[in-house]
């Protein structure tokens, strides 16, 4: 394909000339002429390892594998054979944290003004980091793009960039995913097209999803390097060499370094986070040492179950049945459920409260779990139903705490004056017709 690459700072290159060697006809525009004329004598202006080499290739006709790399300053030129833009132009950061999405619109403002002068069908590639509903936003700020997109001349699409410096040749050859947000279906195969050399899976979504993902990348990058941090300064202070402590953390791959705890749902629970967090904060307020990240989890915990209950409030319905108690399915533990914090909290807050939970049989709790439920809900006699039917029945609100594919039926014949409220996400068998809503979808 013919790309233009609009920006020619650290993304700009690396995306052009990796394009180039892929293929491609690429040409970079910026506003900076020396960035411009280095580019065209084949000369690399950022430093990383392999990209002089690459962009003296690929700026010299004939050397890449069938494309090619030259630049401009001129907008026009650039545009005029152009199947797609790819827009690379800098969102930084303002005082308050707000994003400077300034050039990001005039870039995409003056690709717009041209697609009536082009051949068909144009397709603008975010790959700027932009926040979610910018490209929305576009749309509503230029006019001139709303009526680009609107004729059918212009597709937007959000692809958000991967790349790592020191590295960034091989993470573009290589990404673990590509993701393509479109506005529409046509933009996103243009867009696909472009990176079908690419040997890695393609995810395609909505443009808001996209935009959200590059920002989601870097706080979880940002946690855990913070996390190593706080139990390095932990384990300092009690004598313990942490990396021996983190190269075993990291050789869990089942839990630690994996995909689970990390679908958004409702608060953690049980006998063992809690406690074991609430530990750790108390070495380290002995200890003298500041550990922000790690202070922080027990309250956030506790706030989604606030907020939650806040939620349920504004639904403006008084009786509530609970589905679930114990603090994850396929289980009768009751210690630290989250869900037993969140009955109190709302028959506290005057709600006619009714739970089933199949799993949790009160005449069969022994223990330590016998004892934590008297203790924190000593009217668990009152509320609690043997049955199914007796909470579905009783609740203007179903709460979908732990979901059991025996649920199923019951949740989908509920009638239209029925809410559901889920936080199990449950399965799409189990969806009610009426009033729905996700804690966090």
């Amino acid at each position: 394909m013919k790309i233009a690459v609009f920006g020619l700072g650290y993304v700009g290159c690396v995306t052009g000339a990796c394009f180039a060697k892929a293929g491609h006809e690429v040409v970079g525009v910026d506003v900076n002429e020396a960035k411009v004329d280095l580019l065209n004598r084949g000369e690399c202006p950022i430093v990383e390892p392999g990209l002089p080499e690459l962009m003296a290739d690929v700026t010299r006709s004939g050397r890449g594998k069938a494309g090619s790399l030259r630049a401009t300053t001129d907008a026009a030129l650039a545009l005029k054979s152009a199947d797609a833009s790819l827009i690379c132009v800098g969102t930084p950061s303002s005082d308050t944290g707000a994003v400077d999405l300034v050039a990001v619109g005039e870039t995409v403002n003056t690709i717009a003004g041209h697609v009536s002068q082009l051949d068909g069908y144009h397709v603008v590639v975010m790959r700027s980091t932009v926040p979610p509903g910018t490209t929305d936003a576009l749309m509503s700020d230029y006019p001139q793009i709303a009526a680009a997109v609107h004729q059918g001349q212009l597709g937007l699409v959000m692809n958000p960039e991967f790349l790592r410096e020191g590295s960034s040749i091989d993470d573009f050859n290589n990404p673990a995913v590509t993701v393509i947000g479109e506005l529409d279906e046509r933009a996103g195969d243009v867009a696909s097209e472009i990176y079908a050399f690419i040997k890695a899976p393609l995810v395609r979504m909505s443009l808001r999803a996209a935009e959200m993902i590059k920002y989601t990348n870097n706080a979880f990058h940002a946690l855990k390097v913070t996390f190593a941090n706080e139990v390095g300064a932990l384990c300092s202070s009690l004598g313990i060499d942490s990396h021996d402590v983190m190269r075993v953390v990291c050789m869990d791959d089942k839990l630690n370094i994996s995909k689970k705890y990390m679908t958004p749902g409702f608060a953690f629970g049980g006998s063992c986070l809690p406690k074991d967090l609430r530990a750790l904060n108390y070495m380290a307020r002995h200890g003298d040492i500041e550990l922000p990240l790690l202070g922080s989890m027990l309250p956030s915990n506790k706030e989604l179950i606030e907020r939650t209950v806040r939620q349920i409030r504004a639904l403006g319905k008084r009786r509530i049945g609970l589905l679930g108690l114990s603090f994850k399915k396929d289980t009768d533990d009751l210690r630290e459920s989250p869900y037993v914090t969140l009955a109190e909290a709302l028959l506290g807050s005057g709600f006619d409260l009714r739970v089933f939970d199949q799993n949790v049989s009160l005449a069969r709790l022994i223990g330590s779990n016998a004892a934590y439920i008297r203790a924190h809900m000593p009217h668990i006699d009152r509320i609690f139903q043997d049955s199914l039917d007796g909470v579905i029945a009783h609740g203007e609100v179903i709460v979908v705490c732990n979901y059991e594919p025996a649920y199923a039926e019951s949740l989908h014949a509920l009638t239209e004056e029925t809410v559901v409220f889920d936080l199990a996400r449950i399965p799409p068998e189990a969806m009610p017709s009426g009033p729905y809503f996700g804690l966090a979808w």
